[in-house]
C-alpha cells in the first residue's frame, strides 16, 4: 500500500497524522517537505505548445514533458509548465509545476511571483497561487489551508527551495487543492504569473512523488467566487453573474429624478430586460434593494432608498408574465456601496436599485459558429513616454460555463524604457482591491451590451474585496507595466461571453476598437 504523507515540517503536534492509502506505490521524487528543488537540473527542451494551451496527454512527470506552459508577464525569462495534474480519491487534485529560468545571466526570484496575490503579502514566499479555474462552478480553487501553514503547497524556506533560480536551471513546486466539479477530463490551470493554461489533462493515476495528505488533518478549502459583470451601453443598468444568481443594478439616475421615488418615463423600458430575466429564471423570491451614495444623511437616504425599491418592485410585478414570484424589498441608504464614493463615477454607480434572483438556465442550442472574418488585423499602436507601443490580440477563446479568455501582447517598439500605465486606467477602477489590467472591454454591438473583466470575490472580516480576474500590475507585480526596448509581454482577462456571438468588439486601453473572432 502506498501512502501520501502529512506535513513533516509543521509543528510536532501535527506530525503524527494518519496516512492516506492509495492504489499504487508512490516513489520519493521530492526532498525536504514535499518540494522538489531540482536546483541543478537543466530545463527541458523548449516545447512547441503555445502559451495558455495544452495538447499533451496526462502522463508528464516532474522531469518529463509539459502538459501545458505559459510565460511570466512580469519576468521575461520565467517559464511555467504544468508537469503533473493528478486527481486523488476523486476529491483532491495534486498539481506539479516546473519553473525554469530560460535566461543566461540573471538569477530569478520565484516565490513572490507564485504567491496568491489575494492573500496578505507576508505569505508570498509560498506557491499559494497555483490554482484551478472551475468554470462550470464559477470558482477559482486554490491550495488548501491547514491550521499551521498558509497553504498545502511548496514553501520557499520550509522546503529548501531557496529564493532564486539560477540561469538555465529549474525547480518543481506543488499544490494540493480541491478537484474541479463534475469529474472533468481536463481543466484550466491558473497561476499569478501569466495567462491561464487551457485544456490541461487530469490523470486519475497516483502521482509520482511524496505529498501532503489533505485528509490527514483539518484543512480549509480556499475558493474565490468568480463574478462576471456586464452593462448596457447607455449605462442604465449593470449585471453581475456569479454562476448562481444574477444581481442587476438599475441606475437610480435613470429610474428617478433627484430626491424622488416616482419612476421616470424611461424606467419601464430599462426594467423590461430585468423582467424578462426573472420570467426565464426559476425564481420564487426576488430581492429588490435600494441604495444611495454617501451624499446627504441617513435620515434622507434610508427612507428614500426604501421607497425607490418599492417603486421598482411594483413596476416589475406588472411586467412579469408568470405567477409564483414573491418580492422582498429593502432600503440600505448608503451603507452598502459597490464603489468608492470619492469620485463622481463611483457615486453614480452607488445610486442604484439592485434586483437579485437565481440565474436563468441557458436554453439548449447549437454551438456558435467560429469565423476568422475581419481578423486579418488584430493590432493597434500608441505611445507611452514618447516610445511607440504596439498591441496584438492573440486570442478570444470560449471556455465552459459561459466564460471567455482574452489574451493580448504589448510591445515597446522604441529605443528607451517606457511605462505603459493605460491598462489599469479604467472607469471602474474603484471596484478592485488593487490595480490590474482592467481597462479592457468586450462589446456585443448587436445586443448593445458591454462585458467588463471578471472579479474574484474574497471574503474579509468586514465584508468582501474584489480582485481582477486578469493580469495584476500592483504589489510585487508593480513593474509589470515597465517595458524595456523591444520587450513583449502577454496579458489576459476573463469575461462573460454571450452564448451566440462569433465575433465581438474588443477595446484594450487607448488602442482602437477591433473586431475579434471567438475561438
Amino acid at each position: 500500500m502506498i501512502k501520501l504523507r502529512h506535513y513533516r515540517c509543521q509543528d510536532a503536534s501535527l506530525r503524527s497524522s494518519r496516512k492516506l492509502a492509495l492504489s499504487a506505490v508512490l516513489t520519493l521524487a521530492m526532498v525536504g517537505c514535499g518540494g522538489p528543488p531540482n536546483k541543478d537540473s537543466p530545463p527541458p527542451p523548449a516545447s512547441n505548445t503555445p502559451p495558455a494551451t495544452a495538447t499533451a496527454t496526462a502522463t508528464a512527470t516532474a522531469t518529463g514533458t509539459a502538459l501545458a506552459e505559459t510565460r511570466s508577464t512580469m519576468t521575461e525569462n520565467l517559464k511555467v509548465e504544468v508537469v503533473g495534474l493528478n486527481r486523488v480519491k476523486g476529491r483532491h487534485l495534486i498539481a506539479q509545476v516546473r519553473l525554469s529560468n530560460t535566461g543566461t545571466e540573471k538569477r530569478l526570484s520565484w516565490a513572490g511571483e507564485m504567491g496568491d496575490h489575494t492573500r496578505p503579502l507576508g505569505e508570498i514566499k509560498w506557491a499559494s497561487g497555483i490554482g484551478i479555474l472551475d468554470a462550470q462552478a464559477r470558482t477559482w480553487l486554490l491550495p488548501y489551508k491547514p491550521a499551521g501553514s498558509p497553504c498545502l503547497c511548496s514553501g520557499r524556506d520550509r522546503d529548501g527551495l531557496g529564493q532564486f533560480i539560477d540561469p538555465g536551471r529549474s525547480i518543481t513546486v506543488y499544490a494540493v487543492l480541491p478537484a474541479p466539479s463534475g469529474n472533468p477530463a481536463t481543466t484550466v490551470v491558473v497561476t499569478p504569473v501569466g495567462p491561464p493554461m487551457l485544456d490541461v489533462p487530469i490523470s486519475d493515476e497516483a502521482p509520482s512523488g511524496d505529498f501532503p495528505d489533505p485528509d490527514g488533518e483539518p484543512v480549509t478549502p480556499v475558493t474565490r467566487r468568480l463574478i462576471l459583470p456586464s452593462e448596457s451601453l447607455d449605462k442604465s443598468e449593470e449585471t453581475a453573474d456569479d454562476g448562481k444568481d444574477l444581481q442587476v443594478n438599475l441606475s437610480a439616475d435613470v429610474l428617478f429624478a433627484v430626491d424622488k421615488a416616482s419612476l421616470t418615463p424611461k424606467a419601464r423600458s430599462v426594467m423590461a430586460r430585468t423582467a424578462k430575466l426573472i420570467d426565464a429564471s426559476p425564481a420564487t423570491v426576488v430581492t429588490v434593494a435600494g441604495h444611495a451614495d454617501s451624499s446627504g444623511t441617513d435620515a434622507i437616504n434610508n427612507p428614500l432608498s426604501l421607497r425607490r425599491a418599492q417603486a421598482v418592485q411594483h413596476a416589475l410585478s406588472a411586467l412579469l408574465t408568470r405567477d409564483g414570484v414573491r418580492f422582498q424589498t429593502e432600503g440600505y441608504g448608503s451603507r452598502r456601496p459597490l464603489y468608492s464614493n470619492d469620485s463622481d463615477e463611483g457615486k453614480r454607480r452607488n445610486r442604484r436599485v439592485t434586483v437579485t434572483f437565481p440565474k436563468p438556465q441557458p436554453a439548449a442550442q447549437a454551438p456558435p459558429a467560429t469565423t476568422t472574418t475581419g481578423a486579418t488585423d488584430l493590432t493597434g499602436s500608441t505611445k507611452a513616454d514618447g516610445q511607440p507601443i504596439a498591441m496584438e490580440v492573440t486570442g478570444l477563446r470560449r471556455l465552459p460555463g459561459g466564460l471567455g479568455l482574452l489574451t493580448y501582447k504589448i510591445t515597446n517598439e522604441g529605443s528607451s524604457d517606457a511605462w505603459f500605465r493605460d491598462l489599469h486606467h479604467a472607469q471602474d477602477w474603484e471596484a478592485y482591491k488593487y490595480q490590474a489590467a482592467t481597462n479592457v472591454r468586450v462589446t456585443d454591438l448587436a445586443d448593445r451590451r458591454q462585458y467588463l473583466p471578471g472579479r474574484l470575490q474574497v471574503p474579509t472580516d468586514d465584508g468582501v474585496d474584489f480582485y481582477c480576474a486578469c493580469t495584476a500590475v500592483s504589489g510585487v507585480r508593480i513593474s509589470t507595466e515597465k517595458f524595456p526596448p523591444g520587450q513583449t509581454r502577454e496579458f489576459w482577462n476573463l469575461f462573460a461571453l454571450p452564448d451566440t456571438a462569433d465575433t465581438l468588439n474588443v477595446r484594450i486601453g487607448p488602442f482602437g476598437d477591433l473586431r475579434v473572432p471567438v475561438q
